[in-house]
Formats: structure tokens, sequence, C-alpha cells
């Protein structure tokens, strides 16, 4: 006899995680649905379903005939304050779980969401009393709000009214294959370099001395997919942190970027040399680069978030995270972060994203 076929819905299906984590899906046998506010998709394996996470209503419409097992959310919406991001991405989370409640459908939901719940939000970043590193998922939440634990709040909630497990994956910086997206630092940095190695600049590292020297550890989308995958079967009704499992510091990895594209680097030197400050103005290089190179993307702001790899790379703390409890369950996957780095790179360069 054979098994039905699984169905699951992937919330910010265009996203540097939520690409990842549809593909995994679909090679392990699912049919996918995939929600974006624009109705694309990164496989056509992957049914559109185009709806806006503001609109309730929208969404009711758009999900009626869905009926997914499980649910994966990746997506936020970055707005100017952190009552504004509790307000819309907490509602965001309310409107997608309310749409999907009647049916009755959902089994598990996986939420993604990163090291803030540790750090605090940008507005308030680092400060105040936060737990030591590395990072431990019993670390009570920070008395500052955050936008966060209001997603967590509302998951929690709707799986207690419906019945439904969830899991929480707590992420540190993302490398992963996306464009448009606001938070992806291996494109944000292959973009620089491209940039640096066309007009003869030196390749500068933008951080702060505490990011060279110290260790640090980041997160393959690929392991974060695998992860939200897993915990539906093995680790419902727990936050997870996520992240490969090594550590590095910068200033190992820096001059092996350079190498990989021919540039002179430096490290750091005296304060943070942010790439915002760097990098204004270079909309009309990347145009003048993406003609030369036939790129596909011409748009430099669809290719670098400068403003999310400055804020990671300066930050002046030491930030890495546990994994011991994910391993204690079962999930015992791990990346080389260097192979990850260099992984991506690769994929932007076959897909023509970067020369």
């Amino acid at each position: 006899m054979t098994e039905p076929t699984r169905r699951a819905l992937v919330v910010g299906v265009t996203g540097i995680v939520g690409q990842n984590l549809a593909a995994h899906l679909l090679d392990a046998g699912w049919e996918v649905f995939g929600l974006s506010r624009s109705g694309g998709v990164p496989d056509e394996r992957v049914r559109p379903v185009r709806a806006d996470l503001a609109d309730a209503e929208g969404l009711r419409t758009a999900l009626r005939e869905v009926h997914p097992s499980f649910v994966g959310i990746t997506a936020w919406t970055r707005m100017p304050t952190e009552a504004e991001n509790i307000r819309v991405n907490g509602e965001a989370v309310h409107n997608v779980l309310a749409a999907l409640a009647n049916a009755g459908s959902v089994q598990h939901v996986a939420l993604m969401t990163g090291l803030k719940h540790y750090l605090g939000p940008f507005e308030a970043y680092a400060t105040g009393v936060m737990p030591d590193t590395p990072f431990r998922e019993d670390s009570p939440r920070l008395t500052t709000p955050n936008f966060y634990y209001a997603q967590e709040d509302e998951v929690f909630a709707a799986a207690e009214r419906a019945g439904f497990t969830w899991s929480v994956h707590r992420s540190h910086t993302v490398f992963g294959f996306a464009t448009g997206n606001a938070m992806n630092m291996v494109l944000t940095i292959g973009a620089y370099a491209a940039l640096c190695a066309d007009r003869g600049l030196p390749f500068v590292f933008p951080g702060s001395a505490t990011q060279w020297n110290s260790v640090t550890d980041v997160t393959d989308a690929e392991l974060l997919s695998e992860q939200m995958i897993w915990a539906s079967e093995h680790g419902r009704n727990e936050a997870f942190n996520t992240a490969n499992g090594d550590v590095f510091r910068w200033r190992w990895l820096w001059p092996q970027i350079a190498d990989r594209f021919g540039l002179r680097w430096e490290g750091f030197e005296g304060e943070p040399r942010p790439l915002e400050r760097a990098m204004a103005g270079m909309e009309s290089a990347w145009r003048d680069l993406a003609e030369r190179h036939a790129l596909v993307e011409p748009d430099l702001r669809r290719v670098a978030s400068w403003w999310h790899t400055d804020a990671d790379l300066g930050r002046d703390i030491e930030v890495l995270t546990d994994m011991n409890k994910s391993r204690k369950a079962g999930f015992t996957a791990s990346r080389d972060t260097r192979d990850s780095f260099f992984h991506y790179i690769d994929r932007y360069r076959a897909a023509r994203i970067l020369p």
C-alpha cells in the first residue's frame, strides 16, 4: 500500500531559508506549497501561494485548499521600531495559523528565529544583561521587548488551541542561496569582493576587533532546513539552537576569501570600517559590472545587504551557540563553515549572480 503524500507549507519560500527548506522537503517526497507576497517560487515543483502576511482575510482565501500537515515559518518583515516589529511579525504568525485552523490538518509548526532571542532586538542590540556564551536554550527571556518572543507566543497559543506540536529554531548568521534577502552575508561579502576586484580596491574587513579576533559560528541554511524537518518527528515542543557545529575566527577566513577573489586584504585596523560607508554610491558600478559579466541581477540592493553584514561583523561581543541540546536529542548533522561559504559562492557564480 502506498503511503499518502505528505503536504507542507513553507512561509517565506523565496527567502534564504525558505528556498532550502522547500528543496529538502521536495527531495524527501513532500508536496510543497510556497507562500510569498509575490507568488514567486524557487523551484517549479513548488506550488505557489500568493498572499500578504498582514492580510488575514487574503490568507484565509489563499490557504483554504492547502491543508498542510507541516508548516515552516521562515519569514519576517523589518520595521523601523521594535514595537512595530512585534506587532507586524507577531500578527503575521497569528494570521497564517488562524487561516489554517479550520481545516485541522496541521500537525507540526517549525518557526525560525535567531540569536536576537539572546542578544535583544536591533534597537537595543547587545545592551543590558545577556546570558553568557555559548548561548543555551534554557536561558530566560530578556526583559527587552522582542518580536521573536511575540512570534513564539503566537505559535504556543495556536498549538494549545489546535493540538499540533511545534519547534523553534534559533539560527546564527545564515549562509545560503537567495537574492533580494535582507540578511545574506555570503552574497553581500561576495558582491563586496567582486566590486573590490573590479575597482582595484583592497578587501577591507569592515567589522570590530572583537569579531576579527574572537571565535564565532554561523548557520548553513541547508543544515537549518534539515533540523526543522527532523524536529517535526524527533524534537517536538522544543526550542533548538542551530549552528554548523564548528567555530572559526574571521581573521582566519577573511584572507582565504580574499585569495579566492584574487584580492589584497586588510584586517581590523583601529576601528570598524563599515560596508555601508565604503560601498555608498556603488549602484552604478554594480550595474556596469553586471552588464560586462552578463549577470542576472543588476540591482545591487537585491544582492547586498550592507547594513546587516555591518551589524553582524561590527558587534563588540563574542557570539556563539551551544548545540548540545540538539545533539543529545539526536540531531548530529554539521557543516564545515569554510566549505559552506565557498559552496554558496560557487552557486552564486554558477547562477550568474556573482562574476
